[in-house]
Protein backbone atom coordinates (compact mmCIF):
# COMPACT_ATOMS: atom_id res chain seq x y z
CA UNK A 1 0.00 0.00 0.00
CA UNK A 2 1.42 3.40 -1.00
CA UNK A 3 2.10 6.34 1.26
CA UNK A 4 -0.92 8.71 1.34
CA UNK A 5 -0.40 11.93 -0.62
CA UNK A 6 -1.08 14.09 2.45
CA UNK A 7 1.78 12.32 4.25
CA UNK A 8 4.15 13.17 1.41
CA UNK A 9 3.04 16.81 1.49
CA UNK A 10 3.55 16.96 5.25
CA UNK A 11 6.97 15.36 4.93
CA UNK A 12 8.14 17.92 2.35
CA UNK A 13 6.63 20.79 4.35
CA UNK A 14 8.68 19.78 7.39
CA UNK A 15 12.01 19.92 5.53
CA UNK A 16 14.39 22.76 6.37
CA UNK A 17 16.43 23.41 3.23
CA UNK A 18 18.15 26.48 1.83
CA UNK A 19 19.07 27.21 -1.77
CA UNK A 20 21.89 29.58 -2.64
CA UNK A 21 22.33 31.13 -6.06
CA UNK A 22 25.75 32.55 -6.91
CA UNK A 23 26.20 34.51 -10.13
CA UNK A 24 29.95 34.18 -9.83
CA UNK A 25 32.46 36.72 -11.14
CA UNK A 26 34.53 34.40 -13.34
CA UNK A 27 37.71 36.48 -13.62
CA UNK A 28 37.21 39.21 -11.03
CA UNK A 29 34.59 41.67 -9.94
CA UNK A 30 31.40 41.24 -7.99
CA UNK A 31 29.13 38.22 -7.65
CA UNK A 32 25.37 38.25 -7.21
CA UNK A 33 24.15 36.28 -4.19
CA UNK A 34 20.66 35.00 -3.41
CA UNK A 35 19.34 32.81 -0.60
CA UNK A 36 15.97 31.05 -0.82
CA UNK A 37 14.49 28.90 1.92
CA UNK A 38 11.89 26.15 1.76
CA UNK A 39 9.20 27.18 4.26
CA UNK A 40 6.07 25.06 4.58
CA UNK A 41 5.03 24.52 0.98
CA UNK A 42 6.85 27.35 -0.80
CA UNK A 43 10.12 29.16 -1.26
CA UNK A 44 10.87 32.44 0.48
CA UNK A 45 13.51 35.02 -0.44
CA UNK A 46 15.89 35.42 2.52
CA UNK A 47 18.75 37.46 1.12
CA UNK A 48 19.79 39.24 -2.06
CA UNK A 49 23.07 41.07 -2.39
CA UNK A 50 26.36 41.41 -4.23
CA UNK A 51 29.96 41.15 -3.10
CA UNK A 52 33.42 40.71 -4.59
CA UNK A 53 36.06 38.86 -2.59
CA UNK A 54 35.82 35.07 -2.63
CA UNK A 55 36.44 35.04 1.12
CA UNK A 56 33.36 37.24 1.58
CA UNK A 57 31.27 34.96 -0.63
CA UNK A 58 32.33 31.89 1.35
CA UNK A 59 31.57 33.71 4.61
CA UNK A 60 28.09 34.45 3.23
CA UNK A 61 27.66 30.76 2.36
CA UNK A 62 28.68 29.80 5.90
CA UNK A 63 26.22 32.31 7.33
CA UNK A 64 23.21 30.92 5.50
CA UNK A 65 24.18 27.23 5.41
CA UNK A 66 26.41 26.61 8.42
CA UNK A 67 28.33 23.34 8.86
CA UNK A 68 26.09 20.24 8.95
CA UNK A 69 23.02 22.20 7.76
CA UNK A 70 21.40 21.07 4.48
CA UNK A 71 21.62 23.26 1.42
CA UNK A 72 22.04 23.26 -2.35
CA UNK A 73 24.19 25.83 -4.12
CA UNK A 74 23.85 26.65 -7.83
CA UNK A 75 26.86 28.47 -9.26
CA UNK A 76 26.83 30.23 -12.61
CA UNK A 77 30.45 29.34 -13.43
CA UNK A 78 32.39 26.30 -14.68
CA UNK A 79 33.60 24.80 -11.40
CA UNK A 80 34.50 21.47 -13.06
CA UNK A 81 36.95 21.83 -15.97
CA UNK A 82 38.70 18.54 -16.86
CA UNK A 83 39.71 19.40 -20.44
CA UNK A 84 43.10 21.08 -21.12
CA UNK A 85 41.84 22.69 -24.35
CA UNK A 86 38.69 23.05 -26.42
CA UNK A 87 35.16 22.87 -25.03
CA UNK A 88 33.72 20.86 -22.17
CA UNK A 89 30.95 18.36 -22.85
CA UNK A 90 28.25 20.58 -21.25
CA UNK A 91 29.40 23.55 -23.34
CA UNK A 92 28.99 21.53 -26.54
CA UNK A 93 25.58 20.25 -25.45
CA UNK A 94 24.41 23.74 -24.52
CA UNK A 95 25.26 24.94 -28.03
CA UNK A 96 23.64 21.87 -29.59
CA UNK A 97 20.33 22.10 -27.76
CA UNK A 98 20.04 25.78 -26.87
CA UNK A 99 21.94 27.57 -29.64
CA UNK A 100 18.65 28.17 -31.45
CA UNK A 101 17.59 30.27 -28.45
CA UNK A 102 20.95 32.15 -28.46
CA UNK A 103 21.73 30.34 -25.21
CA UNK A 104 25.00 28.60 -26.02
CA UNK A 105 27.41 28.99 -23.11
CA UNK A 106 30.95 30.35 -23.09
CA UNK A 107 33.48 27.53 -23.60
CA UNK A 108 35.79 26.60 -20.73
CA UNK A 109 39.10 24.75 -20.60
CA UNK A 110 42.08 24.69 -18.26
CA UNK A 111 43.83 27.25 -20.43
CA UNK A 112 41.03 29.79 -19.92
CA UNK A 113 42.00 32.87 -17.92
CA UNK A 114 39.19 32.24 -15.43
CA UNK A 115 39.76 28.49 -14.93
CA UNK A 116 41.92 28.67 -11.81
CA UNK A 117 39.46 30.97 -10.05
CA UNK A 118 36.26 29.10 -10.90
CA UNK A 119 37.65 25.62 -10.20
CA UNK A 120 39.12 26.81 -6.90
CA UNK A 121 35.73 28.16 -5.88
CA UNK A 122 34.09 24.80 -6.52
CA UNK A 123 36.81 23.09 -4.49
CA UNK A 124 36.21 25.55 -1.63
CA UNK A 125 32.56 24.53 -1.61
CA UNK A 126 33.53 20.84 -1.66
CA UNK A 127 35.78 21.46 1.34
CA UNK A 128 32.66 22.69 3.13
CA UNK A 129 30.86 19.46 2.32
CA UNK A 130 28.91 20.63 -0.74
CA UNK A 131 29.29 17.67 -3.10
CA UNK A 132 28.62 17.90 -6.81
CA UNK A 133 25.14 16.60 -7.58
CA UNK A 134 24.66 15.82 -11.29
CA UNK A 135 22.24 13.19 -9.98
CA UNK A 136 19.98 13.58 -6.96
CA UNK A 137 16.98 12.02 -5.29
CA UNK A 138 14.12 14.51 -5.26
CA UNK A 139 13.86 16.34 -1.92
CA UNK A 140 16.92 14.64 -0.51
CA UNK A 141 18.53 16.41 2.43
CA UNK A 142 22.25 17.04 2.15
CA UNK A 143 24.90 19.54 1.11
CA UNK A 144 25.15 19.81 -2.66
CA UNK A 145 26.46 22.05 -5.42
CA UNK A 146 25.62 22.21 -9.10
CA UNK A 147 26.56 24.35 -12.09
CA UNK A 148 23.76 26.53 -13.41
CA UNK A 149 23.34 28.62 -16.55
CA UNK A 150 20.56 31.24 -16.31
CA UNK A 151 19.91 31.75 -20.05
CA UNK A 152 18.44 28.32 -20.96
CA UNK A 153 16.75 28.16 -17.56
CA UNK A 154 14.98 31.46 -18.26
CA UNK A 155 13.89 30.21 -21.71
CA UNK A 156 12.39 27.05 -20.19
CA UNK A 157 10.91 28.49 -16.99
CA UNK A 158 9.10 31.31 -18.79
CA UNK A 159 8.49 29.51 -22.12
CA UNK A 160 10.32 32.09 -24.24
CA UNK A 161 11.32 31.84 -27.92
CA UNK A 162 14.84 33.09 -27.13
CA UNK A 163 16.95 34.47 -24.30
CA UNK A 164 16.40 37.87 -22.71
CA UNK A 165 19.25 40.02 -24.03
CA UNK A 166 20.04 42.15 -20.99
CA UNK A 167 23.81 41.62 -21.02
CA UNK A 168 24.75 43.31 -24.29
CA UNK A 169 23.47 46.11 -26.49
CA UNK A 170 22.30 49.67 -26.02
CA UNK A 171 21.50 50.73 -22.48
CA UNK A 172 17.80 51.23 -23.20
CA UNK A 173 17.52 47.75 -24.71
CA UNK A 174 19.30 46.16 -21.77
CA UNK A 175 17.05 48.01 -19.35
CA UNK A 176 13.94 46.79 -21.14
CA UNK A 177 15.10 43.17 -21.22
CA UNK A 178 16.17 43.21 -17.57
CA UNK A 179 12.78 44.69 -16.68
CA UNK A 180 11.19 41.73 -18.45
CA UNK A 181 13.24 39.32 -16.36
CA UNK A 182 12.26 41.14 -13.18
CA UNK A 183 8.61 40.92 -14.24
CA UNK A 184 8.83 37.18 -14.95
CA UNK A 185 10.37 36.56 -11.52
CA UNK A 186 7.59 38.52 -9.84
CA UNK A 187 4.66 37.31 -11.93
CA UNK A 188 5.51 33.78 -13.11
CA UNK A 189 7.56 32.08 -10.40
CA UNK A 190 4.65 32.16 -7.90
CA UNK A 191 2.70 29.90 -10.27
CA UNK A 192 5.44 27.32 -10.81
CA UNK A 193 6.27 24.36 -8.58
CA UNK A 194 8.02 24.93 -6.28
CA UNK A 195 6.46 28.39 -5.98
CA UNK A 196 8.50 31.51 -5.24
CA UNK A 197 6.43 34.61 -4.48
CA UNK A 198 8.96 37.38 -3.99
CA UNK A 199 6.16 39.87 -3.32
CA UNK A 200 5.44 38.03 -0.05
CA UNK A 201 9.02 38.54 1.14
CA UNK A 202 10.34 41.36 3.30
CA UNK A 203 13.11 41.75 0.68
CA UNK A 204 12.18 43.57 -2.52
CA UNK A 205 13.72 43.06 -5.92
CA UNK A 206 15.80 46.11 -6.86
CA UNK A 207 14.27 48.51 -9.40
CA UNK A 208 15.75 48.83 -12.88
CA UNK A 209 18.33 51.67 -12.75
CA UNK A 210 19.14 54.31 -15.36
CA UNK A 211 22.92 53.89 -15.63
CA UNK A 212 25.01 51.06 -17.05
CA UNK A 213 27.10 50.51 -13.92
CA UNK A 214 24.05 50.29 -11.68
CA UNK A 215 22.34 48.06 -14.24
CA UNK A 216 25.15 45.51 -13.91
CA UNK A 217 24.52 45.35 -10.15
CA UNK A 218 20.85 44.49 -10.66
CA UNK A 219 21.69 42.07 -13.48
CA UNK A 220 23.98 40.09 -11.16
CA UNK A 221 21.36 40.03 -8.41
CA UNK A 222 18.52 38.87 -10.66
CA UNK A 223 20.77 36.21 -12.21
CA UNK A 224 21.49 34.96 -8.69
CA UNK A 225 17.74 34.66 -8.05
CA UNK A 226 17.43 32.47 -11.15
CA UNK A 227 20.41 30.37 -10.00
CA UNK A 228 18.86 29.87 -6.56
CA UNK A 229 15.57 28.87 -8.18
CA UNK A 230 17.41 26.37 -10.43
CA UNK A 231 18.84 24.85 -7.24
CA UNK A 232 15.39 24.60 -5.67
CA UNK A 233 13.85 23.18 -8.84
CA UNK A 234 16.58 20.51 -9.08
CA UNK A 235 16.07 19.55 -5.42
CA UNK A 236 12.28 19.50 -5.65
CA UNK A 237 11.93 17.54 -8.90
CA UNK A 238 15.25 15.84 -9.58
CA UNK A 239 15.37 14.16 -13.00
CA UNK A 240 11.57 14.28 -13.39
CA UNK A 241 11.54 17.91 -14.57
CA UNK A 242 15.17 18.81 -15.14
CA UNK A 243 17.82 17.81 -17.63
CA UNK A 244 21.56 17.50 -17.00
CA UNK A 245 23.97 18.46 -19.77
CA UNK A 246 27.12 16.41 -19.14
CA UNK A 247 28.27 14.49 -16.08
CA UNK A 248 30.55 14.61 -13.03
CA UNK A 249 33.62 13.51 -14.99
CA UNK A 250 33.35 16.03 -17.85
CA UNK A 251 31.40 18.83 -16.22
CA UNK A 252 27.67 19.37 -16.23
CA UNK A 253 24.93 22.02 -16.25
CA UNK A 254 21.47 21.53 -14.72
CA UNK A 255 18.59 23.04 -16.71
CA UNK A 256 14.96 23.10 -15.52
CA UNK A 257 12.37 21.65 -17.89
CA UNK A 258 9.11 22.32 -16.05
CA UNK A 259 6.75 22.00 -19.00
CA UNK A 260 8.11 19.02 -20.96
CA UNK A 261 9.57 15.58 -20.54
CA UNK A 262 13.24 15.86 -19.51
CA UNK A 263 14.25 13.15 -21.96
CA UNK A 264 13.07 15.30 -24.88
CA UNK A 265 15.51 18.11 -25.47
CA UNK A 266 14.68 20.88 -27.95
CA UNK A 267 15.63 20.04 -31.51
Amino acid sequence: MGVPFWCLVAEVAAIAMKFLGIDFGWSSGESGLCCLEWVGDRLELRDLQRCGAIEAILAWVDQWVPPNAPGLIAVDAPTLIPNPTGMRLPDRLAHKYFGKYHAGCYPANLGSAFATRTVAFGLSLEARGFQHAPTIQARELGRFQIEAFPHPAIVHLFQLPQILKYKKGLLAQRQAELARLRGYILDDLPGLQPPLDVAQSSIELPPIPSTGKALKVVEDQLDSVICAYIAAHWWYWGAARNVVLGDRAEGYIVVPMPFSEPSVLPG
